[in-house]
């Protein structure tokens, strides 16, 4: 594989860096419009109740106050924040601005719009609320108990599916196992609350800044929300401070949007953290079932899953989650017969929602650990076993017959091994029994994703590249930066065409108004859909510099060469044309304008493949594991910029500790919401992280720029069952109920002790 490039390949820093560093960067919570309104929410204290009488006489009193809202005075309209496009499947409209019925702690009941952000919060606290409690439902099991009150008018089964491929082998002389994993809710965690700004004008125009991850999106559920056309509305990505999902659905813009419009007024709303952990969205709580049939062998005979997973109060994008992790195992294993029944279920619990790798680390923690069962009963090495039925290069994706390209899996897990020094590790920790106050274990996960959308959901980019005067260039896309470095990568790609400094490429974010079309940053689809759309549109303006010197050298274009910001004739690279020249000599000698609109069609799907192996410490008289070596080797294709997937997979792996051992948004039977701060919801802190050592496999053959793949999301999504192995092995116990709290691994502990009998302090 050619690796002599010129700007792909090497490390550069994010685009705003310095500005971030120097404190000038405008985040929205800095943004203040002329003449603006603040708002606040009002959320329920009560997790399942009618609302039988609202007073804001005494908040409409306050000075200051400009309006008050609620269900009685806001459209009755349902809407989906999910949606993309219009006509979307599987969204299910069951959302108001502000309810009629309390659904979970958090449910947006009334908001205050007033002159200042104090006097809203004082108003808000004027307003007085009657409710009818309801029985609450706070987990799937309760919901769908046979008598259970139904959450929503249809009742508390969102949707069910049973997914089936391939053929049943009963022939085989087959060992089943079977095992339940349970993983929890999460928070985002982002640096920055939710925030949005709205204003709407005397023309009629809504304009919104939104720190989201689709503009389209935004426009789309607005505009038809508020039955505008979407010529009136606008929407701007602005900078944000981190994402990890929890800005890709529609949550805020639509009742922002809706308040600027009635006051005629621009209006902001800024969140706190424990608005934001309550009443935005969480990751999914998910209670996954794996039964395999394992032949004599070690190969995989038959697979079945049974999912159940937890929507919370509206349904928002948990259908089409509940759907995808069924779509992801076929994706890593070679199985002859699979088959998965998915549940969704709404529960009187905060919102589930889009979350870093989308179902596939909720599926691949359940697998994962399952595997770990699965060669343990059968006495194979755990290494072996996934070797022997792992994917390979070029394999098929059962679930969606679409090649899984130059799927380097294999070689993930044999270079991950040996980097780690697995087989030394494991010896040395279970050469005898593991016995002391202070255990030692190691563990190792496998994980897939995807590339885009592909196969699965329309997938395609456009941009506009155009030459400025001077040689220099403006890449305008529809892209958002959520703070991974997107903006520096897609410019490294166009430099690296182009052949020119980086500096001199200007790659602008979205913009429904200024910008062209592109479907957002989420589905690990920047870099292998977009990147690839700036690939090619640097390509198409790379031959029509060439051709506009052709007519100004008077040579055929197939005697040029360019670099370095410069055209030559092959073989007299003193005498050039640099791009500033022939930009102003096109323009003013041929009337050429050198700009072009591309739009780049997604038409595979590879798998982006990892494998990450952990080495843990647990504190038998604490139950507290310290993870204290961590390798993480990943089929890139290509690292575009190595620095920044180092990055990604360090974050992942920060976050995915942080899923297995310490995160979860507790919340109890009568659904109060119990870590509702920082203080009380426990992240991964950096002094606790290990060395996180990176091994990158990269060997291209995908249809990505220069052969990159996604790195975002898969960086996260094996994470949590490595450690949790880890931790089975150092423990000699199965635990599977995320997270691995030092509660129940003292649990745990304290039952292999009472069937023993012995104490191994």
């Amino acid at each position: 594989m050619d690796k002599d490039y010129k700007y792909v390949g090497r490390t550069f820093p994010i685009h705003d860096a310095e500005q971030k560093v120097n404190g000038s960067l405008q985040y929205l919570s800095d943004m203040r419009l002329p003449n603006m309104l603040y708002a606040k929410l009002l959320l329920s204290p009560i997790a399942h109740a009618h609302i039988t009488n609202i007073d804001t006489s005494k908040a409409e009193a306050l000075p200051g106050v400009v309006r008050v809202f609620t269900h009685l005075n806001t459209p009755a309209k349902t809407y989906s924040r999910y949606r993309i496009v219009p006509d979307q499947e599987f969204c299910l409209e069951d959302e108001r601005l502000l309810t009629e019925k309390a659904r979970f702690v958090g449910d947006r009941i009334a908001v205050v719009v007033a002159v200042s952000k104090e006097i809203a919060t004082q108003a808000i606290d004027l307003i007085q609320v009657d409710y009818a409690e309801l029985p609450v439902l706070n987990t799937p099991e309760k919901a769908l108990e046979e008598q259970a009150d139904k959450i929503h008018s249809a009742g508390n089964l969102l949707h069910e599916f049973e997914y089936k491929i391939g053929e049943i082998d009963l022939a085989e002389n087959c060992v089943e196992v079977e095992t339940l994993t349970n993983t929890q809710k999460v928070h985002h965690a982002a640096m920055e609350p939710h925030v949005c700004l709205a204003d709407y004008d005397s023309s009629g125009k809504l304009t919104l800044w939104a720190a989201c991850q689709g503009v389209f999106g935004v426009r789309t559920v607005v505009a038809d929300l508020l039955e505008l056309s979407y010529n009136k509305v606008r929407v701007i990505k602005v900078p944000m401070g981190g994402s990890f999902g929890g800005r890709q659905e529609i949550i805020f813009e639509p009742l922002t949007a809706f308040l600027a419009k009635e006051v005629k007024r621009s209006v902001k709303l800024t969140l706190t953290r424990e608005e934001t952990i309550i009443s935005t969205m969480t990751r999914p709580a998910t209670s996954s079932r794996v039964r395999t049939l394992v032949n004599q062998e070690g190969r995989l005979v038959d697979c079945r899953v049974d999912t159940v997973l937890d929507a919370g109060a509206y349904a928002t994008s948990s259908i089409d989650n509940t759907y995808v992790m069924a779509k992801k195992i076929c994706k890593l294993y070679r199985i002859p017969y699979y088959e998965h029944r998915g549940k969704t279920v709404y529960t009187n619990t905060p919102v589930a929602g889009g979350a870093r790798g989308w179902g596939a680390p909720e599926i691949m923690t359940a697998l994962e650990i399952h595997m770990d069962a699965v060669a343990k009963g059968l006495g194979i090495d755990l290494i072996e076993f996934r070797l022997l039925n792992l994917v390979h290069p070029y394999d098929l994706d059962k679930t969606s017959q679409i090649s899984l390209g130059n799927a380097r899996v294999r070689e993930c897990l044999l270079k991950g091994a040996e980097a780690f020094g697995w087989s030394e590790k494991f010896q040395r920790w279970n050469k005898r029994p593991n016995q002391g106050r202070f255990r030692r274990g190691v563990g190792l996960a496998c994980a897939a994703h995807k590339n885009g959308m592909y196969g699965g959901f329309p997938e395609h980019s456009t941009m506009t590249l155009k030459m400025n005067e001077d040689g220099s260039f403006i890449l305008n896309t529809g892209l958002h930066e959520l703070g991974c470095g997107t903006i520096t990568s897609i410019t490294q790609i166009v430099a690296e065409v182009l052949d020119i400094d980086p500096k001199f490429i200007t790659t602008l974010e979205a913009d429904t108004e200024n910008g062209p079309y592109d479907f957002g940053s989420y589905g690990s689809r920047v870099t292998y859909i977009c990147g690839a759309c700036a690939y090619e549109v640097s390509q198409r303006v790379r031959e029509k510099v060439l051709e506009c010197a052709s007519q100004i050298l008077q040579t055929p274009i197939e005697s040029l060469e360019n670099g370095a910001g410069r055209v030559w004739v092959r073989g007299d690279e003193q005498h050039y044309l640099s791009y500033r020249e022939i930009a102003t000599t096109a323009k003013l000698k041929y009337d050429t304008d050198i700009v072009l609109t591309h739009t780049y069609h997604g038409t595979s799907n590879p798998g982006a493949y990892a494998v990450h192996f952990a080495e843990v410490e647990v504190d038998t008289a604490t139950g507290r594991v310290q993870v204290k070596d961590y390798l993480a080797a990943h089929d890139i294709g290509k690292a575009i910029n190595p620095g920044m997937v180092e990055g990604q997979i360090q974050g992942g792996v920060q976050m995915g500790i942080g899923y297995a051992l310490y995160e979860e948004i507790k919340v109890t039977t009568d659904g109060s919401i119990l870590s509702r701060s920082l203080k009380n919801y426990h992240v991964l802190n950096a002094p606790d992280m290990p060395e996180v050592r990176i091994l990158l496999i990269e060997e291209g053959g995908d249809e990505g720029p220069y052969g990159a793949k996604s790195i975002g999301e898969i960086a996260f999504v094996p994470v949590a069952a490595a450690v949790v192995n880890a931790v089975n092995n150092a423990l000699g116990t199965s635990l599977s109920n995320l997270p691995l709290t030092p509660e129940k691994i003292m649990i745990a502990l304290n039952a292999r002790r009472d069937v023993s009998g012995i104490r191994h302090e």
